[in-house]
């Protein structure tokens, strides 16, 4: 038999596309001798087909889309749910997911097994691509998923100004802040972070090193130290980065790095960066914030099906205040702008002030808050009441000036979504009271307070079913009047969540939505506690009862939510 059936197809693909006459066909459907696949490559070859063009050809006649991997540039999150390991055992590469559908590139299309293996160890339907096995090959030796290790620059610091068994005296004569090891390592820190999925950076000087830790899913981990002769210098270069005063070391200052200014990977992120005096040297802590990463729709949140009804009602008033409360890296942030997204509309006025501005919002127009020349809440609050907005989003009620204009504007028709920080949806009425707001106006002014905080989500990939005994069951039973199996972090943890046993946050809320019970209450001026009671009748879930729902639904584990929120007080 000259030629197979496939390599008859893709002879005529070729001719279809024009890369082969009518006589080259013949004289390959002619052929006497059996000719193997690689024959069959040397003689297009010699018939002036591109690699390029045999390659394509070889899609079509496998009924597969091409895929060229080698433009494909590998990121953090290709291997997150399909482990390097598989994808380089079975020669695949993870492209992207769309919905409930992965696309899956392959060097052999006859392996029938591997979709159904990746199906499995996903859940998504797997949709397979034709790649060169050359190409998928090169993912795994050439390009690395995250920035190269410290290694290499730390070793480049170390050579240029020997570093080695340095006893920390004189910083800036040996290590200077525009020496390109510094300025690589400012930038490697950065890029590593960003990758990880970190939250925050913290660069912190000790007495003999310098030590960088990342906060991710919350949780703050160690990730390099440093010899403490590197600390000023690498302080210096983020100063630099951000336009702070170098020579000021004496005095906190707050900035922000545009860092795609400084990098050439693409990275869009800009950082939120504070720097402090501290016992041994400048400390400084920078916020990662993701301008590629969008916000999340509402029902991804986190919230119960009986809260997102509830807070959904609340966005739609046509007037009135809703305030979220929790300390800093709750969640708060992202929850507003889920809102806005939801309600904004082509008939809707949305006006923002914020410090900083987190994430763009198309159709919304959002202020930056500038202290240092006026530029503060109460002011551009002032300013919005005479620019005719529908709705405005006030970034913190700080002060009594704010808090007084914020219940002012819901008080004369327009809805007003800001945060405070507190533990509690209750506490909020006695937040606002101090500030010197009097009971009855909060009342007539509030449409409802969420108080949230995020767990750690327990890794769906290792996590253990554990059935409660003891303490655990009495826990859930009070909560939430259930026992049953739940789901613990498995001890060693996976590669998907870095062995953890946990990947990902979810958030948990407390929704506090008013009532006629409830503003007779604020009027009266009852405790907080008396008022938690009134809305826990009205229905409300306490921040507790919500983490052990949590729990029940297998999202996270008890040892989470007892860390994130104590149990209520019976």
């Amino acid at each position: 038999m000259p030629l197979g059936k496939l390599q008859l197809q893709i002879v005529q693909q070729l001719e279809k596309q024009g890369r082969l006459s009518p006589e080259q066909v013949e004289t390959l459907s002619n052929r006497e001798d059996e000719t193997s696949g690689e024959e069959l490559d040397k003689l297009l070859r010699e018939m002036n087909v591109s690699p390029t063009q045999l390659f394509v050809a070889k899609a079509a006649a496998y009924h597969l889309a091409p895929f060229f991997a080698a433009k494909f540039r590998v990121g953090p999150s290709t291997y997150e749910r399909v482990p390097q390991e598989f994808c380089q055992e079975h020669l695949c590469l993870p492209i992207g997911y769309a919905g409930d559908t992965l696309l899956l590139a392959v060097a052999n299309p006859f392996d029938l097994a591997i979709p159904q293996k990746v199906n499995e160890l996903t859940g998504k339907r797997v949709v397979r691509l034709l790649a060169r096995e050359k190409d998928i090959q090169d993912k795994f030796t050439k390009e690395a998923t995250r920035p190269a290790g410290f290694d290499d620059v730390v070793g480049a610091i170390g050579q240029e100004y020997g570093l080695e068994g340095a006893d920390g005296d004189g910083v800036e004569e040996d290590v200077t802040e525009d020496s390109a090891p510094i300025v690589q390592l400012a930038n490697r820190i950065i890029e590593d972070a960003y990758y990880s999925g970190t939250s925050d950076i913290h660069v912190e000087p000790w007495e003999k090193e310098i030590v960088v830790r990342y906060r991710i899913d919350g949780i703050c981990q160690e990730k390099l130290r440093l010899p403490a002769k590197v600390g000023p210098a690498l302080v210096a270069r983020l100063k630099i980065m951000c336009n702070l005063d170098i020579a000021e070391r004496r005095l906190p200052q707050d900035g922000r790095i545009v860092f795609k200014h400084h990098t050439k990977k693409g990275i869009d992120v800009d950082l939120r960066v504070s720097t402090a005096p501290l016992n041994y040297g400048e400390g400084v802590v920078m916020r990662i914030l993701d301008k590629q990463k969008s916000t999340l729709p509402l029902p991804a949140l986190g919230f119960s099906e009986e809260n997102l009804a509830k807070y959904r009602e609340c966005i739609r008033q046509p007037y009135g205040m809703i305030l979220h409360c929790g300390p800093t890296g709750s969640g708060k942030s992202m929850t507003l702008y889920s809102a806005l997204g939801e309600i904004n509309a082509p008939d809707v006025v949305i006006r923002t002030a914020e410090d900083p501005i987190e994430y763009t919002l198309p159709g919304i127009n959002q202020m930056q808050m500038h202290r240092q020349i006026g530029l503060t809440f109460a002011s551009a609050l002032r300013a919005y009441l005479r620019q005719d907005p529908d709705i405005i989003l006030v970034g913190e009620i700080r002060d009594k000036e704010t808090a007084n204009i914020a219940v002012e504007a819901a008080l004369t028709g327009h809805l007003l979504i800001s945060t405070l920080h507190t533990n509690d949806a209750p506490s909020t009425i006695a937040r606002l009271t101090d500030m010197g707001i009097e009971p009855f106006m909060i009342s007539s002014s509030l449409l409802c307070v969420c108080a949230q905080r995020l767990m750690r989500r327990v890794c769906k990939q290792c996590k253990v079913a554990h059935e409660p005994e003891g303490r655990e069951k009495e826990l859930l039973e009070n909560a939430i009047g259930w026992s049953g199996q739940i789901y613990k972090a498995s001890p060693r943890g996976c590669p998907k969540c870095n062995n953890t046993g946990y990947k990902g946050r979810v958030g948990i809320h407390e929704l506090m939505v008013t009532n006629s019970e409830l503003i007779e209450g604020i009027n009266k001026g009852l405790e907080s506690a008396e008022l938690k009671k009134i809305a826990m009748r009205g229905g409300m879930k306490t921040l507790h009862q919500d983490s052990m729902l949590k729990v029940k639904d297998g999202l996270t584990t008890l040892e989470e939510s007892l860390a994130t929120v104590p149990p209520d007080l019976v």
